[in-house]
């Protein structure tokens, strides 16, 4: 039986660069200083501007098009870049799977359903938005693969992507929220220092030959907030008066994550490298998720990985939550360090959000 392999990768990353210095400014809280001894992050890229005043600037509508600018748009270069890289036609896909939590629009799956349109998809082919964050990529791509095995789909395009700059703002940004009863509240200007713009797809194709392609794959869930978005859903809508700032911005809760990140990235790589114990030592390239680059220095030292052989960018683009593992591999292709075709083993993980929790062990 034909296995699910990895085809093609692509990669969109704004051009414009934030460092510590400017993000520092725009929402006082740590020094430029302290942020990178904390987190490793040297500088993050966003799609739009940023002003002092903690304000993010869009595009001007009176000079349309501008391009890219939202969502969708970073969606649509990485997908065009894997279909590209794969041969892959857009009316060969079966179906279009776009893992983010800012879609330019909330409801009714529009980021995937304008790509769906802009590539001219066939009419069957499913088109949906998966509200996901930093674990959703490999939780998804496990999802499809399954569903690929069962033979309805051939082609899938997974796209992930974060946008965090045009919800910048300095009365969200530097408010506090209390995560549960009993503990410290969290200053959301921690999170505004990590997170950065991009987006990343990969082409799956079910037609690997045996030995290739997915070799294994697992994902899987808990329960516990390890980032936080209280404002946008029924509940908490800003006229119902029951919103503060803080509610609409994305807080992470560091220390859950440090916590919980070590404990099931651990836990994603034993889980595909037991069913092939005797793979281990030559998997070639590991793509993680990345919260920071400290927690990732920690984390390499503590499994006693080897460094060189994880893709690392945080301290670049900051954290790009559910498109980071796929703009790494992107990356890697596009620079040869990794080629498809060449039998070359790669490991995919990542945990994040709710939690989401997912690996692959693909053989390229």
């Amino acid at each position: 039986m034909p296995t699910v392999r990895f085809a093609g990768a692509g990669a969109f990353v704004p051009s414009r660069t934030i460092n510590n210095e400017r993000i520092a400014k725009a929402f006082p809280g740590w020094s430029a200083e302290r942020i990178l001894e904390k987190t490793g992050i040297v500088e993050r890229r966003y799609l739009w501007e940023i002003n002092e005043k903690g304000t993010a600037i869009p595009p001007p509508e009176n000079d349309l098009p501008v391009y890219p600018a939202s969502n969708t748009d970073m969606c649509e270069i990485a997908l065009q870049r894997a279909l590209q890289q794969s041969g892959v036609e857009p009316k060969e896909l079966d179906a279009i799977f776009v893992v983010t939590c800012t879609p330019d629009e909330l409801n009714f799956n529009h980021d995937a359903m304008e790509l769906h349109r802009r590539l001219g998809c066939r009419a069957d082919t499913f088109a949906l938005v998966v509200d996901d964050g930093c674990g959703g990529t490999p939780y998804i791509i496990d999802m499809a693969s399954k569903m690929m095995e069962g033979g309805r789909f051939k082609t899938v395009a997974v796209v992930a992507s974060t946008l965090s700059s045009p919800q910048l703002h300095r009365d969200v940004y530097t408010d506090e929220i209390v995560p549960e009863p009993g503990r410290k509240p969290l200053n959301a200007y921690l999170s505004a220092y990590v997170f950065g713009d991009g987006a990343g797809a990969v082409i799956l194709r079910a037609d690997g030959e045996e030995g290739s392609g997915i070799l294994a794959t697992m994902s899987g869930n808990t329960h516990g907030e390890l980032v936080i978005r209280r404002g946008g859903g029924m509940m908490k809508l800003p006229y119902q008066g029951r919103t503060r700032p803080g509610d609409l911005a994305f807080v992470v809760d560091g220390q859950k994550v440090a916590e919980s990140y070590p404990l099931y990235m651990r836990h994603c790589i034993d889980t595909v490298l037991e069913q092939h114990p005797e793979l281990a030592s030559e998997v070639k390239r590991y793509y993680f998720h990345q919260p920071n680059r400290r927690l990732m220095e920690f984390f390499i030292q503590g499994a006693e990985l080897p460094a060189e052989r994880v893709a690392m960018n945080v301290h670049r683009y900051g954290n790009t939550s559910a498109a980071g593992m796929l703009i790494l591999l992107a990356e890697d292709l596009e620079s040869g360090q990794v080629r498809l075709g060449s039998g070359d083993l790669v490991l995919v993980a990542a945990v994040g959000a709710s939690v989401h929790y997912g690996a692959q062990l693909v053989r390229l």
